[in-house]
């Protein structure tokens, strides 16, 4: 489990699954580079999938919880599914959610975690073209765009960074 300033991210679980559901709008998925439709079943085969993940890796994305409210505003967290390009974060907010800084809060301590915990020496965001919100997400927390590629039949834009080096002291 994480903690920012105003979320606390834990692991998702099958309770999760009518908030989870609720969430995935089709304004919501249209943004997602992994392909996931709106209906009951597809949300219930996307949470199997993610906790399905964390079974498999060590690690997944998590619920995003509003420590004000406990309302649950999405998921977030690292993720590298089989065909993935690299270790990803990504991030997914009920559209209620959108507008208050915490796709940003999530993604900024999800990337923390992949350089700390995972010790990765890169992350990237997998994003689809015309997402502003999601790139503008990936530029606050450091990503830059790398390139352009193909994943699972569409054109994304892979955003991301390499860990910070910092200098050896005397």
């Amino acid at each position: 489990m994480l903690e920012t300033e105003r979320l606390v991210l834990r692991p998702l679980t099958g309770a999760d699954f009518d908030d989870f559901a609720a969430m995935l709008t089709p304004e919501v998925t249209a943004g997602l580079a992994e392909t996931v439709g709106d209906s009951p079943a597809d949300a219930w085969r996307s949470l199997a999938t993610y906790i399905g993940h964390h079974q498999i890796r060590g690690y997944s994305h998590w619920a995003v919880i509003e420590k004000a409210t406990g309302a649950f505003a999405g998921h977030a967290g690292p993720w590298r599914p089989h065909g993935f390009p690299g270790l990803g974060v990504g991030w997914c907010l009920a559209r209620d959610h959108w507008g208050k800084g915490y796709a940003t809060e999530a993604a900024q301590a999800s990337l923390a975690y992949c350089f700390s915990a995972l010790d990765a020496e890169d992350v990237i965001s997998v994003i689809l073209p015309g997402n502003h919100r999601s790139i503008a997400v990936a530029e606050r927390i450091g990503h830059t765009h790398l390139h352009d590629t193909e994943y699972r039949g569409r054109k994304v834009h892979i955003y991301g960074q390499k860990r910070k080096v910092t200098p050896a002291g005397p």
